[in-house]
């Protein structure tokens, strides 16, 4: 099943509880931003299914996105949700690509929204080199799933010569975009 389920009930209890109370609709790990230095590079905090079980068949979720200056949330998709962000403070430069390859872009200033269609290629950037950005992102889906597109090509063993033919570039340049996502020790 591509979306989330219709529930016949107010809510969905865990398998292994009868009943709850008010802290089960209570998500606190949020509260580690408060105070919290600012993080070197982008940084998501979500608040999805996995994370949170009173979303399930609540068909919501939310992330908090941090932005330090330059940084980027680099293009990828949510196959099961559409996205609305919400920028809080700071400027974003933000796109999305649908699927006639026409790439449609906006500048965000604090207070704007935007929304990135359900399933399509998408980023943001902080083009601003000395201040930071943050942005909330909301979801359809208790489970919207992410496919990062620099990973999703080039970390999960697609042969070399393929990419290198389907970039129209040589295997040195596809095995040095590889080692600059690898993992750092």
């Amino acid at each position: 099943m591509a979306g989330d389920p219709n529930i016949l009930s107010d809510f969905i209890l865990p398998a292994n509880q009868s009943a709850v109370d008010g802290s089960f609709f209570t998500f606190t790990d949020m509260r580690v931003l408060i105070g919290a230095p600012e993080p070197t590079s982008f940084k998501v905090l979500k608040a999805s299914l996995a994370e949170f079980p009173a979303l399930n068949g609540q068909s919501v979720s939310t992330a908090v996105l941090q932005f330090p200056a330059g940084s980027v949330n680099p293009p990828h998709t949510h196959p099961r949700s559409a996205e609305l962000l919400f920028l809080i403070f700071g400027s974003l430069q933000v796109g999305f690509v649908d699927t006639t390859n026409k790439l449609y872009t906006q500048t965000l200033q604090e207070g704007d929204m935007f929304v990135f269609p359900k399933g399509l290629v998408h980023f943001q950037y902080n083009v601003d080199s000395k201040y930071s950005a943050l942005a909330v992102s909301n979801f359809g889906s208790a489970n919207a799933g992410t496919v990062s597109v620099p990973n999703s090509v080039f970390t999960t063993g697609i042969d070399d010569n393929i990419l290198a033919k389907s970039f129209k570039t040589d295997v040195a340049t596809i095995q040095a975009i590889k080692a600059g996502l690898a993992p750092k020790p």
